[in-house]
């Protein structure tokens, strides 16, 4: 199966895709990668997932809110490109979670985006270099952005 016929077998609704709340492109392809900006956790009814991880939100909470982030990042890819089958490979994955200092589950929580990832590409395509990190505050109290680099399908 293609990386579509993927995505539906999942079940999961895509969010709306984003508009850039700033100056800045969702997406910018050059050569053969595709860079996505940072994006946040974007419900199907375009509301956002808020709260700290190690405050207001357990390691679960935000491993679901990293999910949903990656969601959204598919959400902009199939907007932005038409289709998931352009995508070959998922290079880059920085998963940023906005952690109380004492929180050390980062990996965990960016994994909620990885997996999701794998189930789409595949173990060999879906799993690219990752960093995981926590941040005292993202913009408007997201618990999660992540930004992500893919290689275009020839």
């Amino acid at each position: 199966m293609n990386a579509a016929e993927n995505f539906a077998a999942l079940g999961l609704e895509l969010p709306p895709a984003p508009a850039p709340k700033g100056v800045y492109k969702p997406l910018l392809i050059v050569d053969k990668l595709v860079y996505v900006s940072g994006h946040g956790p974007v419900l199907p009814n375009g509301g956002l997932l808020f709260g700290k991880a190690g405050l207001d939100v357990n390691a679960d909470g935000a491993k679901l809110a990293a999910q949903q982030v990656g969601l959204t990042i598919l959400s902009t890819l199939v907007s932005q490109l038409g289709s998931l089958n352009k995508i070959k490979r998922v290079i880059k994955v920085l998963g940023m979670v906005n952690a109380t200092p004492d929180f050390g589950k980062h990996p965990f929580v960016i994994n909620g985006c990885s997996e999701l990832f794998v189930k789409v590409w595949g173990p060999d395509n879906g799993v690219g270099v990752r960093s995981a990190v926590g941040m005292g505050s993202l913009p408007e109290n997201i618990t999660v952005e992540i930004e992500a680099v893919f290689e275009l399908a020839d």
